[in-house]
């Protein structure tokens, strides 16, 4: 939760190739104060069956960028090995992950709640500040 001199941050996975919530994403969230400081890695969640991460980190008094790192690679594999099980034919097709992972990197302000939702499939995704 934000406070007047914190900001919070949100998020949720959908996987449009799917049109279903991304379960089972690991998420990392990282800040910094000032556009020249370190990043601080703060911790990090998983999403749950419905794509959402409750419980990460809160945020440092002072924090002005955030970075989401979601680590989508493990998800697609096992999509890609579930679906090999169901279609045999396709277990040579080798295609490897397009996007191991996807770093979101945001500016925030105190007192502001950043609801910041990924919108993923295998060749793509989107991002955008939700509410």
């Amino acid at each position: 939760m934000s406070t007047s001199t914190t900001a919070s941050v949100s998020t949720h996975i959908l996987d449009t190739s799917v049109g279903r919530p991304a379960e089972g994403v690991a998420v990392r969230l990282s800040a910094r104060a000032g556009r020249d400081a370190d990043w601080q890695a703060l911790g990090g969640s998983a999403t749950d069956a419905d794509g959402r991460c409750k419980d990460l980190p809160a945020l440092p008094e002072g924090t002005t960028h955030v970075r989401l790192n979601f680590a989508v690679e493990p998800y697609f594999e096992k999509k890609q090995a579930d679906a090999q099980q169901d279609a045999p034919a396709n277990r040579d097709s080798g295609a490897a992950v397009f996007f191991p992972e996807v770093a979101i990197t945001f500016a925030v302000v105190p007192g502001e709640h950043y609801h910041v939702p990924l919108l993923l499939n295998p060749f793509g995704y989107s991002v955008y500040r939700g509410s």
